[in-house]
């Protein structure tokens, strides 16, 4: 099989050498630059890479994408999208070939969107970005999805592929918002743009536009996947919060639950609202509902704060609230486990502790 990779970029020269080294397993690697003033087209053609150089006026990732896929030989049988901030495990080309069968069309993996300081991650989920040549185009402005084009596709998964995600946090999202709008009046029946761009006035502080937004997300009809009806649900809450309208924020989060029970995301930030309003016996309540949940789906809908140490947090603050202090105690040692250096977290158990030896005492 002939394996091609394809990308584009825009002043990435510090990522050049460690990308190109994680894709040099392909038979050719081409990539579209759409305008840097760094070193990037430099290292790349240095590095052996095939490069062209285009601006893209109006800037559209879609349009890039595309330009980038145009790229590849026509004998390409299988072509890889990344990003010059993401990395291969080693040995991807041999794994994605076996899997690969005579009716593939696209191919599915393991994406670590979010890694910790040991390189573990903190999101993960699968993406599709692996794919055959003919019948596929990218679509939307922003937030853009390979787009099958033929009369049936014929998606693999393979979970020995792993891709790590090493962004770099300088770089100004700012065309996001305006890409979205865009992206929503070009289909406005498109779901997934509808909610990105609920997000995306979340993320700015527009509290009514998120509302609004995400409301009308859930009205479409094609708004089916419960994670996702979820998410915005629990966006419309935070949004309520921000409002100091606690009342519309608890309704909200009690349907997020409705929605998708066996996520752990709504019941986290229900006890995290009950938090702020000093509910104890509820922080404690949603925080043991939500460790009831044990499977961890790979879906970009997964709060960090759902899988990491802030529901044992949550259940130490609550209990020593209620004054049950041996439980504060076990809970602060777990929530301990997930980052021991925490100088709260360590300063709270010694509180605790002495509580702890007082009562004993008495």
């Amino acid at each position: 099989m002939k394996v091609c990779v394809y990308a584009i970029s825009k002043n990435e020269e510090k990522f050049v050498e460690r990308w190109v080294n994680s894709m040099k397993e392909a038979d050719e690697i081409c990539v579209l630059d759409t305008g840097s003033t760094d070193d990037t087209v430099k290292k790349l053609k240095e590095l052996g890479v095939t490069v062209k150089v285009e601006q893209i006026n109006p800037w559209r990732f879609d349009v890039a994408r595309n330009k980038s896929l145009q790229m590849l030989p026509r004998d390409t049988d299988i072509c890889v999208c990344t990003d010059l901030d993401e990395v291969f495990e080693k040995g991807w080309r041999k794994k994605l070939e076996k899997a690969w069968l005579p009716d593939t069309t696209k191919a599915r993996y393991p994406y670590y969107w979010s890694l910790d300081e040991n390189d573990n991650p903190k999101v993960s989920f699968y993406i599709e970005k692996v794919h055959a040549l003919d019948n596929y185009i990218w679509k939307h402005p922003v937030h853009e999805v390979i787009t099958y084009t033929g009369e049936e596709e014929h998606i693999i998964t393979v979970d020995d592929i792993l891709v790590k995600h090493y962004p770099d946090s300088t770089k100004s999202r700012a065309s996001y918002l305006p890409l979205l709008e865009l992206s929503v009046e070009e289909e406005p029946e498109d779901d997934r743009n509808m909610h990105y761009l609920g997000r995306e006035y979340m993320y700015y502080g527009r509290w009514n536009d998120c509302i609004d937004t995400l409301i009308k997300h859930l009205n479409l009809k094609s708004a089916t996947w419960k994670d996702e009806r979820s998410a915005s649900m629990r966006f419309i809450a935070r949004s309520y919060i921000k409002l100091n309208r606690f009342d519309e924020a608890r309704m909200w989060l009690d349907k997020a639950i409705e929605e998708a029970p066996y996520l752990r995301d709504p019941y986290i930030e229900r006890a995290l609202l009950e938090y702020k309003l000093e509910n104890y016996v509820e922080v404690s309540f949603y925080c043991l509902k939500a460790l009831e949940i044990k499977e961890h789906t790979k879906s970009y809908i997964h709060e960090v704060f759902s899988w990491d140490g802030t529901v044992y947090d949550l259940l130490s603050i609550s209990s020593y609230a209620l004054g049950k202090y041996e439980e504060s105690l076990f809970y602060v040692k777990e929530a301990l486990k997930f980052d021991e250096k925490n100088e709260r977290l360590q300063a709270n158990k010694e509180i605790i502790e002495k509580k702890c030896i007082e009562e004993r005492e008495i």
